[in-house]
């Protein structure tokens, strides 16, 4: 009898220590997504670019406002001018649409690197935070959400993660 209760209690504090062990080695994940765009700094990035963005489009309608204008006034001269001073119109005209759309597109492409800038900033500020706060709590795993179908949500650890970057990295030096 008494080898039977020392069986019984052997197996219970078998149980018990290895589903403590199993409940630090679950994975855990967080929603990097949501971590960027409400973080301090990422809300500030985020600021930074649309400012930028619209800047730089109110810039451009100004100038393709300048172009339509432009181009009635080369289209009422048509009748004005001879044909080959009309051609020279045109072409320059032409000359300055396209250089406007280039410029238009650098801009573009410019706003999209800092863009990229900022997230791998972000994410550079952010990796080492995870591991400590991995070391801290004993996590083995953390997975992006988006790589979860379905996750207990005690196991998100995404607001614990965006407190200790926002007290860590509260902006982004963008340029």
């Amino acid at each position: 009898m008494k080898n039977f209760y020392k069986l019984i209690s052997i197996l219970t504090l078998t149980l018990l220590f290895t589903s403590a062990l199993n409940a630090e080695n679950q994975p855990h994940f967080i929603d990097f997504t949501k971590v960027l765009n409400e973080s301090k700094a990422g809300k500030s990035a985020q600021d930074f670019l649309k400012n930028k963005f619209k800047k730089e489009n109110s810039k451009f309608t100004i100038l393709e406002e300048s172009l339509r204008k432009e181009e009635q006034v080369v289209i009422n001269k048509k009748k004005l001018v001879t044909n080959e001073e009309y051609l020279k119109l045109v072409n320059a005209l032409r000359d300055k649409v396209g250089k406007t759309q280039k410029d238009k597109q650098e801009s573009i492409k410019n706003i999209s690197k800092l863009r990229r800038t900022a997230k791998t900033e972000l994410l550079k500020n952010l990796n080492p935070i995870i591991k400590k706060y991995m070391e801290d709590n004993k996590i083995r795993l953390v997975l992006d959400k988006k790589s979860i179908l379905l996750g207990d949500t005690n196991l998100e650890i995404t607001d614990q993660i965006t407190k200790i970057l926002d007290k860590k990295v509260t902006s982004l030096n963008l340029k």
